[in-house]
């Protein structure tokens, strides 16, 4: 069975494009639960009114499938807790200049 680290590894490579860092660093990945034949990923977003969600919900979808030959990836969109910027990793932090 598929590993919550490697489903997570897969998932850098989706990249937030507002921010221009992957999700799994900016915060968006609240729970990823993977399964015999399907993997659930609950996800946030940055704000509510993203215009990129859809696009977000997509590629981790594709990413999994891909990299992990399953047949069903279930993601649900979540608010809580909400995000905040508590959430970026420390390579984020970084990235984006702020204070570790």
């Amino acid at each position: 069975m598929i590993s919550k680290t490697d489903i997570l590894e897969s998932l850098k490579k989706v990249i937030d494009p507002e921010i221009g860092i992957n999700i799994v660093d900016v915060g968006l990945i609240y729970r990823v639960e993977p399964r015999e034949d399907a993997v659930e990923v609950d996800f946030t977003l940055t704000s509510p009114g993203c215009p990129l969600a859809d696009t977000i919900n997509q590629e981790i979808i594709e990413v999994i499938k891909k990299d992990h030959g399953v047949k069903e990836v279930v993601t649900n969109l979540v608010w809580n807790p909400p995000w905040s910027m508590e959430f970026l990793s420390e390579d984020a932090r970084i990235s984006l200049g702020y204070p570790i």
